[in-house]
Protein backbone atom coordinates (compact mmCIF):
# COMPACT_ATOMS: atom_id res chain seq x y z
CA UNK A 1 0.00 0.00 0.00
CA UNK A 2 1.47 3.33 -1.10
CA UNK A 3 0.85 6.34 1.10
CA UNK A 4 0.51 9.59 -0.80
CA UNK A 5 2.40 12.15 1.27
CA UNK A 6 1.36 15.03 -1.02
CA UNK A 7 -2.35 14.37 -0.57
CA UNK A 8 -2.83 12.60 2.77
CA UNK A 9 -6.36 11.40 3.56
CA UNK A 10 -8.49 13.91 5.44
CA UNK A 11 -11.26 13.30 7.93
CA UNK A 12 -13.76 14.24 5.20
CA UNK A 13 -12.44 11.49 2.91
CA UNK A 14 -12.86 8.91 5.64
CA UNK A 15 -16.57 9.74 6.06
CA UNK A 16 -17.54 9.97 2.38
CA UNK A 17 -20.26 7.52 1.34
CA UNK A 18 -19.77 6.16 -2.18
CA UNK A 19 -22.97 5.50 -4.13
CA UNK A 20 -23.46 3.61 -7.40
CA UNK A 21 -26.59 4.44 -9.45
CA UNK A 22 -27.93 1.84 -11.90
CA UNK A 23 -30.85 2.88 -14.12
CA UNK A 24 -31.30 2.57 -17.88
CA UNK A 25 -32.67 6.13 -18.22
CA UNK A 26 -30.05 8.86 -18.24
CA UNK A 27 -32.49 11.51 -17.02
CA UNK A 28 -33.40 9.31 -14.03
CA UNK A 29 -29.71 8.82 -13.14
CA UNK A 30 -29.22 12.60 -13.36
CA UNK A 31 -32.19 13.21 -11.07
CA UNK A 32 -30.96 10.68 -8.52
CA UNK A 33 -27.47 12.19 -8.69
CA UNK A 34 -28.82 15.70 -8.07
CA UNK A 35 -30.97 14.52 -5.18
CA UNK A 36 -28.19 12.58 -3.45
CA UNK A 37 -25.38 15.06 -4.07
CA UNK A 38 -27.28 17.56 -1.93
CA UNK A 39 -25.55 15.67 0.90
CA UNK A 40 -21.89 16.80 0.92
CA UNK A 41 -20.72 13.55 2.53
CA UNK A 42 -22.20 11.47 -0.32
CA UNK A 43 -20.31 10.91 -3.57
CA UNK A 44 -21.63 9.25 -6.73
CA UNK A 45 -18.78 6.86 -7.58
CA UNK A 46 -20.35 5.44 -10.72
CA UNK A 47 -23.37 5.03 -12.95
CA UNK A 48 -24.63 2.05 -14.93
CA UNK A 49 -27.23 1.87 -17.69
CA UNK A 50 -27.87 -1.89 -17.57
CA UNK A 51 -27.57 -4.80 -15.17
CA UNK A 52 -24.29 -6.19 -16.48
CA UNK A 53 -22.68 -2.77 -16.29
CA UNK A 54 -23.98 -2.45 -12.71
CA UNK A 55 -22.28 -5.71 -11.74
CA UNK A 56 -18.99 -4.58 -13.33
CA UNK A 57 -19.11 -1.11 -11.76
CA UNK A 58 -20.02 -2.52 -8.33
CA UNK A 59 -16.79 -4.52 -8.37
CA UNK A 60 -14.71 -1.65 -9.82
CA UNK A 61 -15.78 1.37 -7.78
CA UNK A 62 -16.52 -0.44 -4.50
CA UNK A 63 -19.60 1.56 -3.49
CA UNK A 64 -20.97 1.78 0.03
CA UNK A 65 -24.52 1.51 -1.32
CA UNK A 66 -26.14 0.76 -4.70
CA UNK A 67 -29.41 2.16 -6.04
CA UNK A 68 -30.59 -0.36 -8.64
CA UNK A 69 -33.49 -0.08 -11.08
CA UNK A 70 -35.34 -3.38 -11.32
CA UNK A 71 -36.16 -3.14 -15.04
CA UNK A 72 -33.02 -2.70 -17.15
CA UNK A 73 -31.72 -4.18 -20.41
CA UNK A 74 -29.01 -6.84 -20.73
CA UNK A 75 -29.67 -8.06 -17.19
CA UNK A 76 -32.48 -6.93 -14.90
CA UNK A 77 -31.77 -5.35 -11.54
CA UNK A 78 -32.88 -8.38 -9.53
CA UNK A 79 -30.41 -10.65 -11.33
CA UNK A 80 -27.64 -8.03 -11.07
CA UNK A 81 -28.36 -7.65 -7.34
CA UNK A 82 -28.15 -11.44 -6.90
CA UNK A 83 -24.75 -11.58 -8.62
CA UNK A 84 -23.39 -8.61 -6.67
CA UNK A 85 -24.64 -10.16 -3.42
CA UNK A 86 -22.73 -13.38 -4.15
CA UNK A 87 -19.38 -11.58 -4.28
CA UNK A 88 -20.06 -8.49 -2.14
CA UNK A 89 -22.81 -9.18 0.41
CA UNK A 90 -21.55 -6.22 2.44
CA UNK A 91 -22.81 -3.64 -0.09
CA UNK A 92 -26.43 -2.69 0.67
CA UNK A 93 -28.66 -2.47 -2.40
CA UNK A 94 -31.81 -0.38 -2.73
CA UNK A 95 -34.16 -1.58 -5.48
CA UNK A 96 -35.72 1.27 -7.47
CA UNK A 97 -38.82 0.88 -9.65
CA UNK A 98 -41.87 2.62 -11.09
CA UNK A 99 -44.13 0.17 -9.30
CA UNK A 100 -43.36 -1.72 -6.12
CA UNK A 101 -45.51 -4.57 -4.97
CA UNK A 102 -45.25 -6.08 -1.49
CA UNK A 103 -43.67 -9.23 -3.00
CA UNK A 104 -40.52 -7.19 -3.77
CA UNK A 105 -39.69 -7.74 -0.09
CA UNK A 106 -39.14 -11.41 -0.95
CA UNK A 107 -35.92 -10.29 -2.64
CA UNK A 108 -34.59 -8.68 0.54
CA UNK A 109 -31.48 -10.50 1.77
CA UNK A 110 -28.09 -9.64 3.22
CA UNK A 111 -27.52 -7.05 0.46
CA UNK A 112 -30.95 -6.08 -0.85
CA UNK A 113 -32.22 -4.06 2.06
CA UNK A 114 -34.48 -1.47 0.53
CA UNK A 115 -36.97 -0.60 -2.16
CA UNK A 116 -38.07 2.84 -3.31
CA UNK A 117 -40.83 3.63 -5.78
CA UNK A 118 -39.62 6.16 -8.37
CA UNK A 119 -42.70 8.27 -7.66
CA UNK A 120 -41.63 8.52 -4.01
CA UNK A 121 -37.94 9.24 -4.69
CA UNK A 122 -38.03 12.93 -3.75
CA UNK A 123 -39.55 12.04 -0.40
CA UNK A 124 -37.93 8.67 0.33
CA UNK A 125 -34.61 8.12 -1.44
CA UNK A 126 -32.35 10.04 0.96
CA UNK A 127 -34.08 8.39 3.93
CA UNK A 128 -33.72 4.98 2.29
CA UNK A 129 -29.96 5.46 1.83
CA UNK A 130 -29.57 6.60 5.44
CA UNK A 131 -31.64 3.65 6.67
CA UNK A 132 -29.80 0.90 4.77
CA UNK A 133 -26.43 2.39 5.69
CA UNK A 134 -27.55 2.07 9.32
CA UNK A 135 -28.11 -1.66 8.72
CA UNK A 136 -31.92 -1.51 8.60
CA UNK A 137 -34.42 -2.15 5.81
CA UNK A 138 -36.57 0.40 4.01
CA UNK A 139 -39.67 0.02 1.82
CA UNK A 140 -41.33 3.10 0.33
CA UNK A 141 -44.95 3.51 -0.47
CA UNK A 142 -48.07 4.81 1.18
CA UNK A 143 -46.90 3.35 4.47
CA UNK A 144 -43.29 4.45 3.92
CA UNK A 145 -41.23 3.38 6.90
CA UNK A 146 -38.09 1.68 7.99
CA UNK A 147 -38.63 -1.86 9.19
Amino acid sequence: MRIDTLNPPTADMATTTRILIADDHEVMRLGIRNLLESRPEWNICGEASNGQEAVNKALQCEPDVIIMDITMPTMNGLEAARIITESRPDIPIILFSLHLSPDVRAHFNTSVRGAVCKGDAARDLVKAVETVLAGETFFSGKESSAS
